[in-house]
């Protein structure tokens, strides 16, 4: 908005910038009926006929739980996970006498686990909570009567009442406006929190209540307001007024929406029409879809796996028990005499041993419970959350001008930026700044502008030639002027006046009048300055404006009925005010792609302005209209190219009776308040933009934010089609069209199997996408995408945006992302596994929906290749681990379960095994995820390739899983063999007495906390003090808790009591097998690992030996380690590397060996 004070303009005749008033001759059957059946009582809230009504209050909440609701939701939604309902399946079955252990040391690892993820869900909820107490308990001022308006808590609005709401407030409910500080009746509103729109919008009341300008105005107001039932879309709204004995029209420009915020407007009046839940903001507010990684995917399979394994081991292991203990009595002979099988219950009876297999069989499903990690899922969430922080925390993504940092929306979803094969990305404010420049233009089938797009001077760069550079730095020097924002352009048959000695003085005069009236913007008056800045709906149509005034049609005024400019006269070159009166507004939309307005001059003739994509305006085009038409559409390929943004002119002579006949029925269809409202004023519309006359075409550029790519767009257009089109035939037009489509995507594809080393870019418009995501089609569009390095979507809407997406994903199968920053790409972000938002000019719709926020599209780049890269390595390693160690330390209960026989006894204290996943093993696996790194960040983005690890999913692909499982199972066979062979009938004491369980169990125990912590110390690439200190400390934490459970009174630890101090500490043995198991274990790992690295090294390996050596900033050594780690690809940012590096190669040796 610009500085100083603001003018004070008049708007009390404007109606919706659309057109003006009309009596309300239509039909009411709707309202009341169904869907439209909503009545207020404004002023009268009490009064029986709204009491009967029964509206819910105003009262919002967002949380996911309440004080009844938490713990049984909570509790279910934790045990929707197969593994947790294991868990507490084998609690239960530890209270009977089946159990190998106490209930309370599988009980209380459970309630730790369960309860720290329901303690983060209650966290989560409590902020919830907390911001909906604050939303709720804002204040607004409510009439009380007495001509009084006093404060109350928005929670306590009702539907009927009548509010004041202030400068820079929030709309406490959905209001229908009655008056404002302007005696016109209009506001100025921003919707960011709703749209996601950065711009102002203009609201207005109805004339016959723009009155009520002070609080004793409303003393006996009276008024009943009929409309349509809650529902979602925040752009339309139906209803009546019935007002002093009369009904009145509403529509969506009398409607203020709850959250959107009033500016620039001392106050307005408000009847409550919405209250709570009923608001459009609400009812548009919903989960967003679920998303889940594919790693966690994956490793509900592997839980599953781990199962069904468990499962079979516990049958075998029954099914031996049985056989065994059948035989145990035979001819008068115990086998088995310390399990007493003369004289025991039913589990050791040989007489029942079907019986005890089975009960054997619930044994062993708690007994082996530990080859399920307990403590996984909760320290992934852990892990997930830390990782976000970093991601929130990365000051490199950080942008100074918009004081905005990156936002981890979602933790679920760390490890996919990692594996991320497919980006579909928007490109206005995406990969722009959507700020637009007025940079070219044809008119009358003359281009001018002789401005340079960034796309251009990339192409000269690229060519070699400076020539560009050089006259655009030649011109900056000779012609410094002050920078205007919107406006870069630059030709001397054009600015200063100079158009009026052009061949077509005449056109070029109704282009730039086009340009200054149609459009929705307002002039803001800066009363110091004396300037005029516009507030518009978009920034192309800003940059319109302020061409036009540069170029000598200057607007300046607007009022309901009139838009007023001060236009260059060819005559006497001065300018001169012209007022025009306005009398329809034809508005854009994403379905008409055009605007247009209806206008007569002070000569009293009617005038149709209009401006829209060449792909409707073209063919609205009347025969003696296309004297220019191919030549302006041979400037627009050109702009195309240049990466500029095109839009088409045109304008009409109407007659009188032309226009009346067009203006009562666009008044019927405009104030009809049918479900098909908006599809009569369309067709009204579209019958009076026919025959036109073209003027031109406007080129504006959306400059490329910062590390944007550089990209250029193709429009093509089939002449048969366009013959077709002129005939009007449309079953012939999408049969041909239709058939077009298929034979471009199998000539394409033709062309992809003819080369190998080649790269494409596909460049598909609107229209031909929607026959290509057709049933027949798909597949095939597919193939041909797939295998291009970019796939450039001209024009498509947001639902082709949205199944494109689904497409993509559902056919690739690979993690795809999308990224946006409007409204539009809403679909596209949620379609995706990974939402990007761009939160800017456009609003914060995308961010809303997104995943992950960011500022600028070039942080896209360390998103992905630093933080993907980390977080997909971390996550995948450390479940890795997981399940490494849970495999190595089960399979010691399992070998020493049938080396007593299977008979059921566990080889450690209840204790040892309930805290190994709980205590000692937990904090390794957790630190190398939130800490670990194998590259620095900025190798991570001097070598790309390093993330094709995550593309190629080559860290936790069924292999790498396996791999990890298989040395898991090694190690638990080398250290129960190792032990039981060193320890067995061996004098493990001074006085000679051989070992006992507990003292074989603790030895054990002792080696697999070795091993595994060892293990980890083998895996980490990038040790940082936290990491030293959890892994030796987990080593030193089992130490320590040895001997103060050992200390303990024997009633509590049982066989455990001085293990440690009597039995394990003053004996050499212990600590030499300790040594010599850990050694022997990890050997052959280190051994493999060494190796691999050195002979086989993966693209993380290649990088780490290159530092190392010191070739870090060798480019030659670079080159190398980049040809031998990347796989020859067709797709991607690589190949377009590639190529163009390819194609310069062979300019310069053109050059370099051609003849001149």
């Amino acid at each position: 908005m610009a500085r100083g004070t603001r003018r004070k303009l008049h708007f009390s005749k404007l109606y919706s910038f659309v057109c003006g008033r009309s009596k309300f001759e239509v039909d009411h059957s709707q309202i009341g009926g169904p869907g439209f059946s909503r009545v207020a009582y404004a002023n009268a809230p009490d009064c029986s006929e709204a009491g009967n009504l029964n509206y819910g209050s105003n009262y919002v909440s967002t949380t996911k739980y309440t004080l009844a609701t938490f713990f049984p939701k909570s509790l279910f939604e934790q045990f929707r996970r197969v593994a947790n309902l294991y868990f507490l399946f084998t609690a239960f079955l530890s209270f009977t006498s089946l159990a190998p252990y106490s209930a309370v040391s599988i009980i209380i690892p459970l309630i730790v686990v369960i309860g720290a993820t329901m303690l983060k869900e209650a966290i989560e909820d409590w902020r919830r909570y907390r911001q909906d107490i604050k939303v709720n308990n804002r204040k607004v001022e409510l009439y009380h009567g007495s001509s009084t308006f006093g404060f109350t808590e928005w929670k306590n609005l009702r539907v009927g009442d009548i509010v004041k709401v202030e400068k820079d407030n929030f709309f406490p409910a959905d209001l229908v406006m009655l008056s404002s500080s302007y005696e016109d009746g209009i506001c100025y509103v921003e919707t960011m929190n709703l749209d996601g729109e950065t711009n102002l919008k203009l609201k207005q009341s109805l004339e016959v209540t723009s009155g009520l300008q002070a609080d004793s105005s409303f003393q006996n107001f009276k008024m009943i307001i009929k409309c349509e039932d809650p529902n979602a879309s925040l752009y339309t709204f139906v209803g009546t007024m019935e007002y002093e004995d009369q009904e009145y029209p509403l529509s969506p420009q009398q409607l203020l929406l709850r959250d959107s915020k009033l500016r620039n407007t001392d106050y307005i009046y408000g009847v409550v029409v919405f209250t709570g839940r009923d608001t459009k903001v609400m009812q548009n507010a919903m989960n967003p879809p679920s998303k889940r990684s594919k790693i966690e995917m994956k490793m509900d399979k592997l839980i599953y796996l781990l199962l069904f394994s468990l499962v079979v081991v516990s049958s075998v292991g029954s099914v031996v028990f049985g056989i065994i203990s059948s035989d145990d009595l035979q001819v008068g002979k115990v086998k088995r005499w310390y399990f007493r099988p003369d004289d025991s219950s039913i589990y050791y009876d040989p007489k029942r041993a079907a019986v005890a297999a089975i009960l054997h069989f619930l044994t062993a499903i708690m007994l082996y419970s530990y080859f399920i990690p307990i403590s996984l899922y909760v320290s992934i969430e852990i892990v997930k959350v830390l990782q976000s922080i970093f991601i929130n925390q990365d000051i490199q993504m950080y942008h100074e001008e918009s004081n905005k940092p990156a936002r981890a929306r979602t933790s679920n979803l760390n490890e996919e930026l990692g594996q991320v094969a497919t980006i579909l990305s928007d490109k206005t404010g995406t990969l722009t700044c959507n700020s637009m420049e007025f940079i070219k233009c044809s008119i009358a089938g003359i281009a001018y502008g002789h401005g340079f797009t960034e796309v251009e001077r990339a192409i000269a760069r690229r060519k070699g030639s400076l020539s560009i550079e050089n006259e655009q730095s030649k011109e900056n020097h000779e012609q410094a002027k002050p920078a205007i924002k919107g406006y870069n352009f630059d030709d001397a048959r054009i600015i200063n006046g100079n158009w009026v000695y052009e061949p077509h003085s005449d056109i070029i005069r109704m282009f730039f009048r086009l340009l200054a009236i149609c459009h929705t913007a307002i002039p803001e008056v800066d009363e110091e300055t004396g300037k005029i800045s516009y507030e518009a709906e978009s920034p192309d149509e800003a940059a319109f404006v302020i061409a036009a005034r540069e170029l000598g049609f200057e607007f300046y005024q607007r009022t309901q009925t009139s838009i007023s400019i001060h236009e260059l006269d060819p005559v006497s070159c001065k300018h001169v005010e012209k007022s025009y009166k306005l009398l329809n507004v034809l508005e854009f939309n994403s379905s008409r792609k055009r605007m247009s307005v209806v206008v007569q001059d002070d000569e009293g003739k009617l005038l149709l302005f209009s401006k829209g994509a060449d792909s409707v305006m073209f063919e609205k085009l009347g025969k003696g209209g296309r004297g220019f038409e191919n030549k302006t559409k041979e400037h627009m390929h050109e702009y195309a190219d240049a990466g500029l943004r095109t839009l088409v002119l045109a304008y009409r002579r109407l007659d009188e009776e032309e226009y009346k006949s067009f203006n009562k029925r666009f008044m019927a269809a405009k104030n009809s308040i049918t479900t098909d409202r908006d599809e009569k004023i369309e067709e009204v519309a579209d019958s009076i933009e026919r025959n036109l006359i073209l003027l031109g075409a406007t080129a504006v550029e959306d400059k490329l934010q910062n590390g944007g790519m550089k990209q250029i767009i193709i429009t093509l257009d089939g002449p048969e089609i366009i013959h077709l089109e002129k005939d009007g035939n449309k079953e012939a037009i999408a049969k041909v069209s239709r058939d077009s489509v298929l034979y471009q995507i199998n000539e394409g594809k033709k062309l992809l199997s003819s080369s190998n080393t080649e790269s494409f870019a596909l460049v598909i418009d609107g229209r031909s996408l929607a026959y290509a995501l057709e049933d027949d089609a798909k597949n095939l569009f597919l193939q041909l995408a797939v295998g291009c390095a970019s796939v450039i979507c001209c024009r498509s809407s947001p639902k082709q945006k949205a199944l494109v997406t689904r497409l993509v994903k559902a056919g690739s199968g690979k993690v795809t992302l999308a990224i946006g920053d409007g409204a539009n790409d809403v679909g596209m972000l949620q379609e995706a596994d990974i939402g990007v938002g761009i939160s800017g000019a456009e609003g914060m719709q995308a961010v809303m929906a997104s995943d992950i926020a960011i500022s600028q599209f070039r942080f896209l780049e360390r998103l992905l290749l630093v933080h993907g890269h980390w977080c997909y390595r971390r996550i995948s390693l450390m479940i890795c681990y997981f399940f490494y160690k849970n495999l190595t330390f089960g399979l010691t209960l399992f070998l020493y379960e049938a080396y007593s026989s299977f008979s059921g006894q566990p080889a450690y204290d209840d204790w040892y095994m309930s805290l190994y996943n709980v205590a000692f093993t937990s904090l390794p696996a957790i630190a190398l995820g939130v800490f670990d790194q194998d590259v620095s960040a900025r190798f991570c983005l001097k070598f790309p390739m390093l993330y094709q690890e995550g593309v190629q999913n080559l860290l936790f692909s069924w292999l790498q899983i396996l791999s990890w499982m298989f040395s898991g199972v090694c190690n638990g066979l080398t250290i129960f063999f190792f032990c039981t062979t060193a320890l067995q009938h061996r004098a493990f004491r001074k006085g000679g007495e051989v070992i006992d369980l507990e003292v074989l169990g603790a030895t054990m125990y002792t080696c697999v906390i070795w091993v595994v912590n060892c293990q980890m110390a083998l895996s980490i690439s990038y040790f940082t003090l936290i990491q030293h200190m959890v892994i030796w400390g987990g080593i030193a934490l089992w130490y320590l808790f040895l001997l103060a459970y050992g200390a303990i009174t024997p009633t509590l630890s049982t066989s455990a009591f001085m293990v440690f101090v009597e039995g394990l500490a003053p004996t050499p043995a212990y600590w030499i097998i300790t040594l010599f198991v850990v050694i022997a274990t990890l050997l052959p790992c280190f051994i493999y690992l060494a190796v691999q690295m050195r002979f086989f090294p993966m693209h993380h390996n290649m990088i780490q030996w290159m530092r190392f050596d010191g070739h870090a900033d060798d480019p030659e050594y670079c080159q190398v380690v980049r040809q031998r780690s990347v796989r020859p690809t067709t797709v991607g940012v690589s190949a377009r590397v590639d190529a163009t590096v390819s194609q310069l190669a062979r300019k310069v040796h053109d050059m370099v060996h051609l003849p001149p």
